[in-house]
């Protein structure tokens, strides 16, 4: 009896004292979730200037067009070849991920060549000192990274020069400013949030032009200054450059 009457009193005394003990416990702290993420998403919009350097090559052949018939006379062609360095400025708009530009370019150049004559003895030397590019652009991009293509119109400098082959000294001379076409492509990394780096491919299209030489005055077939002979001259240009880019502009949207 005694026995059932203690574990009786046991119950009774642990069934009181466990919601004390829970009331004992510390209460759970409360904590805020976390806010969401937030993604920083590069934006190509805004006016830019940068600068440009590298490399080209132009493919040159000349025509002696003969006086009477106006017959084409290949003498034979050459690559023109060198190293620019220029600057570029533009303005770009972004919409979603598709990016439209306009651009202008300016470039001293160095590219130049020469061949022999397979008509006169002769050694014609070609030379480009400088090109320009007005072009737009359509572009695709991937948060920093941007791929575009471009296209538009062209302008190139160009010097021609003869050089007799037993003396050296230079025969006749030409030059003109040439307009043509030019496509490109190139990609471009936003690493910084106003700076890019990219890499561009442009070929230039100059198609052929008739052009009038005039002697240099070291032989008497070419006086100085009167026409000696007349060249069709055709020529496309291929040029590689790396570019680096400063743009005024909201760099980054905060993307939820």
């Amino acid at each position: 009896m005694n026995k059932l009457l203690y574990g009786a009193i046991g119950a009774i005394a642990l069934g009181l004292s466990a919601p004390a003990s829970a009331a004992d416990l510390a209460a759970r702290p409360f904590t805020k979730a976390p806010p969401p993420m937030v993604a920083a998403i590069y934006d190509w919009s805004g006016f830019y200037i940068g600068i440009n350097g590298g490399g080209g090559t132009s493919h040159k052949c000349w025509d002696f067009v003969t006086p009477v018939t106006g017959t084409l006379v290949g003498e034979g062609c050459h690559n023109a070849t060198g190293g620019t360095v220029g600057g570029q400025v533009g303005y770009r708009w972004q919409s979603a991920n598709w990016v439209f530009g306009v651009e202008g370019q300016g470039n001293w150049a160095d590219f130049s060549g020469d061949n022999v004559s397979a008509l006169f003895a002769l050694r014609n030397r070609s030379k480009i000192d400088s090109f320009g590019l007005i072009t737009g652009q359509v572009g695709y991009a991937w948060n920093n990274v941007l791929l575009y293509v471009k296209g538009g119109g062209a302008v190139v400098g160009d010097r021609y020069r003869t050089y007799d082959l037993a003396t050296g000294l230079e025969f006749d001379r030409a030059n003109e400013t040439r307009w043509g076409g030019t496509v490109g492509a190139g990609i471009e990394f936003g690493f910084a949030p106003n700076w890019s780096v990219g890499f561009e491919y442009d070929h230039i299209f100059l198609g052929n032009r008739t052009i009038n030489f005039t002697g240099s005055g070291n032989f008497v077939t070419a006086p100085l200054g009167v026409v000696t002979r007349s060249e069709r001259i055709s020529q496309d240009v291929d040029i590689g450059l790396i570019r680096v880019n400063y743009r005024w502009g909201g760099p980054l949207i905060a993307k939820y």
